[in-house]
């Protein structure tokens, strides 16, 4: 009854393979045999071996194929024989065979070492080598040599399979330049298990099921009359793979999202920037270890870009004397030329440098930026020469260091699922106070999430704002990698599509 039961749930492919695997197992040969394709085959050999009839197995087979030459020989023959075509009537100068048969340089030298070692030529020395046919020559013309059949047999072929004179045959093609190649290949085999044995003793009647209803079926009620094929639920299914954005795309829209939920207006800025808004706007020292070389790209062509001078000169009396905050500033002669250099950005916080000169600044206001940034560094699982940065600041009268504490906390907890959180003292040329937040979760354990404070007013007041600005800046390519569950942070770029298909999505 079982036996019965798991026949009437056989798949039509089923149907067609299984009777065939007593005499034949291969993938290639059950597809011969059949007529089905191998794709069809291995469907029903997977199907099969779910249902514990047959067991798949995987074989390292020695396989010859005909390579290029080969299958020009097979529509023209092999050279051997137009060249004994074009002498039988009459012996002629290799030059003028050449010509007359078509045969390359390289192939009559060939045919000279395998027609004279069966006799089947004769050459002579006069102004030039000459050939004519010998008897042995002529008997070989009438009947087809191993080789010739060889080239005629059904590829790719199995080289244990071979007959003697085929091998013979093979061992002598080999020799010669690109007429067969011999590969190992892997071959599915399906071995029939004690269950699969008993169903085909059992016998597989040829009978009509169906196995999806038509609405034709159900509109003429025809479907009362038919029998249908079992179902087995619990057999595999080939996944699918449906279309989804790219993981870290949908990540950056996500956390986009948010922001503008929380009221944050969204600004952006040039990947090409100039040092006086990437860091000399931002109170940056111009001897600062950040500006080196190896710590910034720096553009060859064009080297430098025009600038808002009165701004200018505004952002320099800030550095040599502190503009009159009541600091004294840096106290060095500030390079007007070095500020107009252009480098790829190395920082989001240069947006929100250009957001406070801007006459579009709204106060009380809220902004957030996520920028591409470029910094030289070794590319390895945690670190890359090019990544993302979220930033934002918040701008209005009467802000303290409690309120940017209140919006790190919010942060750790929407971004980071932070299970708990420390905020502890820092250090950024731009902001003071200074400060770092940290979050802890049970698979990373503490992580530093980003860098924050209140922008010193040696940086706001020459921008021409005289209120307190909350500043922040969170390294979103890292909470993103803690979020997807990804441990390299190339694979947040990665174009390998098996990865993608893989890969949730937040």
């Amino acid at each position: 009854m079982e036996i019965e039961k798991i026949i009437g749930g056989l798949h039509p492919l089923e149907r067609k393979v299984l009777p065939v695997l007593n005499k034949v197992n291969s993938l290639p040969d059950v597809a011969k045999e059949t007529g089905l394709q191998e794709v069809e085959v291995m469907r029903a050999f997977q199907w099969l071996q779910n249902k514990d009839i047959v067991k798949i197995n995987e074989e390292l087979k020695e396989v010859v194929d005909l390579d290029v030459n080969g299958k020009e020989y097979l529509k023209i023959g092999l050279p051997e024989r137009r060249f004994l075509t074009a002498v039988k009537e009459k012996e002629l100068p290799i030059s003028a065979l050449i010509e007359k048969s078509g045969i390359s340089k390289e192939e009559v030298n060939i045919c000279l070492g395998v027609l004279r070692g069966k006799a089947a030529i004769f050459i002579k020395k006069d102004r030039e080598l000459v050939a004519s046919i010998t008897e042995q020559g002529k008997k070989l013309l009438d009947k087809e040599s191993f080789e010739e059949q060889f080239l005629r047999r059904e590829f790719p072929a199995d080289i244990k399979t071979l007959k003697d004179e085929e091998k013979f045959a093979l061992e002598n093609l080999k020799k010669r330049k690109n007429i067969v190649k011999v590969e190992l290949k892997k071959s599915k085999i399906a071995e029939l298990t004690e269950l699969g044995k008993n169903i085909i003793k059992a016998g597989i009647r040829e009978e009509s099921v169906i196995d999806r209803l038509t609405p034709k079926l159900i509109k003429t009620g025809a479907w009362k009359k038919q029998k249908f094929r079992s179902y087995d639920v619990r057999i595999n299914v080939p996944p699918v793979f449906g279309g989804k954005k790219q993981h870290y795309r949908r990540f950056l829209d996500e956390a986009r999202q948010k922001f503008l939920a929380l009221g944050f207006a969204e600004i952006d800025g040039p990947i090409v920037e100039t040092n006086f808004w990437d860091m000399d706007a931002l109170f940056m020292p111009q001897f600062h270890s950040a500006r080196d070389i190896h710590s910034a790209y720096f553009i060859k062509e064009p080297k430098y870009s025009k600038l808002d001078e009165k701004l200018v000169s505004r952002i320099k009396h800030a550095h040599e004397n502190g503009f009159g905050t009541g600091s004294k500033g840096w106290q060095y002669k500030f390079d007007v030329k070095l500020t107009h250099r252009n480098i790829l950005r190395t920082q989001g916080t240069a947006c929100s440098a250009r957001i406070l000169a801007s006459p579009n600044l709204k106060i009380p206001g809220k902004y957030f930026a996520i920028v591409r940034c470029f910094r030289p560094d070794v590319v390895d699982a945690t670190h890359s020469a090019d990544f993302n940065q979220i930033e934002g600041i918040v701008v209005e009268e009467g802000l303290n260091l409690r309120h940017l504490f209140g919006l790190l906390k919010m942060f750790a907890r929407e971004f980071a699922n932070a299970e708990k959180i420390k905020i502890v003292p820092g250090y950024f040329p731009f902001t003071e106070p200074s400060c770092e937040l940290h979050a802890y979760t049970k698979e990373l354990g503490w992580i530093e999430l980003g860098g924050a404070g209140i922008f010193r007013p040696e940086m706001t007041k020459p921008l021409g704002v005289n209120v307190p600005v909350l500043a922040w800046g969170l390294g979103i390519d890292r909470l993103a990698m803690f979020k997807l569950g990804i441990k390299d942070i190339r694979e947040l770029f990665s174009h390998n599509l098996e990865f993608l298909r893989s890969v949730k999505v937040v």
